[in-house]
Order: C-alpha cells, then sequence, then structure tokens
C-alpha cells in the first residue's frame, strides 16, 4: 500500500483528480472535503443547483475548483460536467466520491495503489459490503439487479455496479452520453466496458447513517429510467456489440489458420462443434435476412456453442448461392403449402419472393432445418472420425 504521506505525490505523479458532486447535502459535505483534502488538493466540486447551505461552505475552499450549476441537473450532469473539465485540465484519472458522508476519504490510497499497478486504463468501483445491517434493503436489490444487467451487456462480473465512489480513466471514456440522472452512472460504466476499458471492484468501506444521509434516489422514476436504459443496452448488445466484438476477432484469421484452429484444432467436442455447424447452416438459410449474423452470434452465446464456426456456416447464403436457397424453397414450400405456380431458377426475383411469401417462409424454414441437420450430421462423422485418427496416432 502507497504511505499515507506520500499519496498526494502519488496521485500527482498518475495525473489524479477527485471530483465531489453534492446536491443538499450541507450536513456531510464540509467533513467529506476535509477528508479529501487529507490526501490531495487537487479536487474539483461541482454545486448541482443546491439550495441549502452548501454555497457558503464551498465559499470556505477559495483554493479548490468550483463549477456551480444555476439549477439543479441531476448526477448525471453533474459528473459529466466533471469529469469533462477534468479532461481539459489534462487529468488521466477522475476519481469521484459522494458528498452524503456514506463514502470514507480514506478509502482513497485503494483506488491510488489500483491504478498504480494497473498496465492499461481501467476503471475502479469500490466494492460496499452489502450485506451489513445498515444497509437499506432496497439499495441491496438495486445493486444486485444492476449487478445482472451490467454482467448481461458486457460479460463483466462485479460486485458491486452502483457505488458512486469510483476512479474513471477520463481520456479513454467517450467523450459524448446521453443520460442525465443516476442511470449515468450505469451507462458510462457499460460503454467504457464496449470500449475495451477493463472495469474492475476494489474494497471500500461505507456508512449509511439514516440521521445525516439524504439521498436524492426517487424509486419509481429513477428504477424507471434505468430499466429503460438497460433494455436499449440489451438490445445493443444483441445487435451491435456482439457482431462487432466477433468480426474483429473473426478478421484476424487466415482461411487456414481458421480450419486448422476453430474446425480442427479447437478443444470443443465433435458434438458441440456439428451443432454450431449445423446453427449455423439453418440461420444461414432461414428468412432472417440482414439479422442472421447477430442472431446467429447471439444464439451460440446463450447455448455456448462455438461462435467462429457458426458464424462461418451462416455465411451459406453469401451472394451465389442465394438465388438457389430460394428457388428451392419456394420448391419445398410448395409441398406444404401449394400454389399451382411454375418456378423457374433464372426468373427467381424479390417480386415472386413477395407474391409467395408465406410458401417462401414455410419453404426456407423446413430447408434450413433438413440442411442443418444433414450438414451437421455429416460434419460430427467428419469431426469424431478426425478425433480417433489423431488418438490412434499418438
Amino acid at each position: 500500500m502507497v504511505e499515507k504521506n506520500s499519496i498526494a505525490a502519488e496521485m500527482d505523479r498518475l495525473g489524479i483528480v477527485v471530483i465531489i458532486p453534492t446536491y443538499n447535502n450541507d450536513k456531510t459535505l464540509k467533513r467529506v472535503i476535509d477528508g479529501v483534502l487529507q490526501y490531495t488538493a487537487a479536487v474539483i466540486l461541482v454545486n448541482d443547483g443546491s439550495t441549502d447551505a452548501t454555497t457558503s461552505i464551498l465559499a470556505e475552499y477559495a483554493d479548490l475548483t468550483c463549477l456551480h450549476l444555476k439549477k439543479n441537473q441531476g448526477k448525471g450532469m453533474a459528473l459529466r460536467h466533471g469529469i469533462r473539465h477534468a479532461r481539459e485540465l489534462g487529468y488521466h484519472y477522475a476519481l469521484t466520491i459522494d458528498s452524503d458522508g456514506q463514502h470514507y476519504p480514506t478509502d482513497i490510497p485503494v483506488f491510488v495503489q489500483a491504478i498504480a499497478e494497473a498496465r492499461h486504463p481501467v476503471l475502479l468501483i469500490g466494492s460496499r459490503n452489502m450485506t451489513q445491517d445498515s444497509v437499506p434493503r432496497k439499495s441491496s436489490f438495486g445493486n444486485k439487479f444492476s449487478n445482472f444487467w451490467f454482467w448481461f451487456e458486457t460479460g463483466i462480473k462485479l460486485s458491486d455496479t452502483q457505488s458512486g465512489f469510483r476512479a474513471y480513466p477520463v481520456q479513454a471514456l467517450a467523450k459524448r452520453y446521453y443520460t442525465k440522472k443516476f442511470e449515468f452512472e450505469i451507462e458510462i460504466i457499460v460503454r467504457a466496458a464496449w470500449r475495451g476499458v477493463a472495469v474492475k471492484n476494489v474494497p471500500i468501506n461505507v456508512l449509511y447513517d439514516p440521521s445525516e444521509r439524504v439521498s436524492h434516489f426517487r424509486p419509481i422514476k429513477d428504477f424507471a429510467r434505468i430499466s429503460i436504459l438497460n433494455t436499449v443496452f440489451v438490445f445493443l448488445t444483441f445487435f451491435f456489440i456482439l457482431p462487432r466484438n466477433f468480426f474483429r476477432s473473426f478478421k484476424k484469421k487466415s482461411l487456414t489458420k481458421f480450419i486448422k484452429e476453430n474446425v480442427l484444432g479447437s478443444t470443443d467436442s465433435p458434438e458441440k462443434k456439428a451443432l454450431s455447424i449445423g446453427l449455423g447452416v439453418f440461420m444461414g438459410i432461414a428468412p432472417v435476412w440482414g439479422f442472421q449474423t447477430a442472431i446467429t452470434i447471439t444464439l451460440a452465446v446463450f447455448l455456448r456453442l462455438n461462435k467462429v464456426l457458426a458464424f462461418a456456416f451462416s455465411n451459406i447464403s453469401f451472394a451465389p448461392f442465394i438465388p438457389l436457397i430460394i428457388y428451392v424453397s419456394l420448391l419445398v414450400g410448395g409441398l406444404v403449402y401449394p400454389s399451382g405456380a411454375v418456378f423457374q431458377m433464372e426468373r427467381v426475383s424479390l417480386d415472386m419472393v413477395r407474391s409467395h411469401l408465406w410458401q417462401y417462409v414455410i419453404g426456407s424454414f423446413l430447408l434450413a432445418s433438413f440442411m442443418a441437420l444433414s450438414i451437421g450430421f455429416s460434419s460430427y462423422l467428419f469431426l469424431k472420425l478426425k478425433q480417433q485418427q489423431t488418438i490412434s496416432g499418438e
């Protein structure tokens, strides 16, 4: 642990500033500021339109940077103003601490040490002990709820995603945000994770004193905002983030390397590979044009299949094969949903599909199922044979 008398020098070396957003917390504000000043004078105070004694308290700290917002805009906006100002001043990290007294400034060295040890930009969130008796039940439930959705949207498991005691790598964060209130603290960590920034917890202490603490969280309105934000993030995760991340990793491989690593060299079982191939073939033929990649990768993730194989075989419907797939789908659909029309391969068109839509949809699903089973089973036999040959040759 960095010694207390050298914390200020270490924070200066690492480019760390402390941001204290505040709104009507005059009972605890002075104690928080004085506690922070024990470690550093690099402080940005953001007064979010307070109507109590906050302004007069801040007047006592003339040497510190104070940003005064004319009217209350929400914690998210206060943090956005503070982080933007920190970036403009050239700081590398902004350590945020709430002014309601629940956080202990004595935990600042924990963040400093973690930042000093990090080789790449890292976003740190203080992990509170949410099992202690003084923690309100709604706070404990809200934290578990937030942790689940953060994991769902990023794949990162954290013990605390709602703590306001954090360290942001300001130069590595997005410069534009869309939320203004408590949900901002969710938006910023999810989008940081999507940008490749490591998001981790560090242990901190917490104090819930009902006689001092003033919470501005409005359960119905703020929970509704957070739920809407998570809904948007889940949609983006399925249809943009997962496909984007996959394409980035897939593009780095040559065809030969792909076959060696993902078809023959993968540690997945022949059964898992065959199921992945079958899923890819099915999605490649199924009538979900425009969403094939997103749905294929998403299903592969949730079914724990081989994403690379599923994606590769979903491209069975590449341009030269599309007319043939549509033609055969119409023929197969005609067996179940006959229309009396005579189809010719060279005359396949979108107008033909529109005029025989149900016949095409039914036929494409039947064709997709048949081809998925056929190619998937054939792949299983081939991969099983290769596995046995490898074992015999050892």
